[in-house]
């Protein structure tokens, strides 16, 4: 990756995070290039939208680049389009289609309005609920709530418990997790919990060595005594919270350079999946529904 980063120009009358996030999925198919994005925000008019393609025009001049675009106003985005072919540069009008799509569907013209809200429904106050939870159960802190949870993650210090555990509740699930010590024998109450609401997490015991060890420099030392970031005790350490995982019965999923969101998405289909086979039922958040069925191809 010694080339200079290719850059990825955003457009957005928003904050330009919708087409960020696909672009950052998009630009993990290209591991062996490096990529940087640039954002024009709040591109709501014609002005501010001329300035920002004027700068575009410029670094095109430097090298390759490509545009992303997210602009709900139909005039700004054909702009952009026209713009981007006077010049050729390749682009992505990621909100156009979508938008058609909804107009297909619904019979109705998407009303183009700029920056709007995406307001404050029944939707929002569960995930906020949801985060919430995760935050006040966070390392198994009330064991007596854990009935209440729709997952329980378990497994060592510092494999990504605390932040998938918020991330669900982002996402509208209410998620508490409970740290596996060896030697301490875990709560009662995960033991009475429903078998199907249990995912153990693990890591690669290097990589949870650098991890700990980057907390134990960040804590001046604290840790280094007892075998926290030993390496040869982390190894043991995973063996001891493995076996609590089998008399658990739950299947672990290892976080090692696995992404939150890829992480969570995993657990959600394990968990629903599980629920489904003994006829229970994992809580839907508002405006998720699972398919009924894959689909498949006609056949020829």
């Amino acid at each position: 990756m010694s080339a200079e980063p290719l850059e990825i120009h955003i457009i957005a009358d928003s904050t330009g995070e919708t087409a960020a996030r696909i672009a950052r999925a998009a630009i993990t198919q290209f591991p062996t290039r490096e990529f940087s994005l640039v954002r024009h925000r709040k591109m709501s008019t014609t002005a501010s939208l001329l300035t920002a393609l004027e700068n575009i025009k410029e670094r095109s001049e430097h090298g390759p680049i490509a545009v992303f675009f997210t602009l709900v106003n139909e005039e700004l985005a054909e702009l952009v389009k026209a713009f981007c072919k006077d010049i050729e540069v390749p682009y992505a009008d990621l909100m156009t289609q979508a938008m058609n799509a909804l107009e297909q569907i619904s019979g109705i013209e998407a009303d183009q309005v700029p920056m709007r809200p995406l307001g404050v429904e029944a939707e929002y106050f569960v995930r906020m609920a949801a985060i919430d939870f995760a935050v006040r159960h966070d390392d198994g802190s009330l064991p007596a709530a854990l009935n209440e949870c729709d997952i329980c993650l378990v497994g060592p210090s510092r494999s990504g418990k605390t932040p998938l555990s918020i991330y669900l509740g982002y996402l509208g699930y209410k998620a508490v997790n409970v740290p596996l010590v060896p030697g301490i024998d875990p709560p009662q109450e995960l033991w009475e919990l429903d078998r199907w609401r249990i995912i153990g997490l693990t890591m690669d015991a290097e990589r949870l060595n650098q991890i700990r060890s980057q907390r134990v420099r960040g804590m001046g030392g604290f840790g280094t005594k007892d075998g926290y970031a030993d390496l040869v005790k982390i190894y043991d350490e995973l063996d001891e919270i493995g076996r609590v995982q089998r008399k658990l019965g739950c299947p672990v999923i290892d976080t090692t350079g696995v992404a939150i969101e890829e992480a969570a998405s995993r657990i959600i289909d394990v968990v629903d999946d599980r629920a489904r086979k003994v006829g229970q039922r994992l809580r839907r958040p508002p405006g998720i529904v699972r398919p009924a069925g894959a689909w498949a191809p006609p056949p020829k």
